[in-house]
């Protein structure tokens, strides 16, 4: 799949809110960068800590609740 596509199946994972969908892919990122292993069956050389991130959350492997605050307004 595509990144574009990836990144389009992970914003209607959160509701279509950019803003949120930013926080959580750099969230994400950098655990992986401190050592989290990912959920994916992919070879971890292949792609950037950020596009793990992505398709993790695309694919609904992590869950994004609680990880992001949400502040109204």
């Amino acid at each position: 799949m595509r990144l574009e596509q990836v990144t389009a199946k992970a914003l209607n994972t959160v509701g279509g809110d950019r803003y949120v969908l930013a926080l959580a892919v750099s969230k994400r990122a950098k655990e992986l960068q401190l050592g989290a292993t990912t959920v994916l069956n992919i070879d971890p050389k292949a792609y950037k800590a950020s596009d793990f991130a992505l398709m993790e959350i695309a694919e609904g492997a992590i869950k994004i609740e609680g990880m992001v605050e949400d502040k109204a307004l």
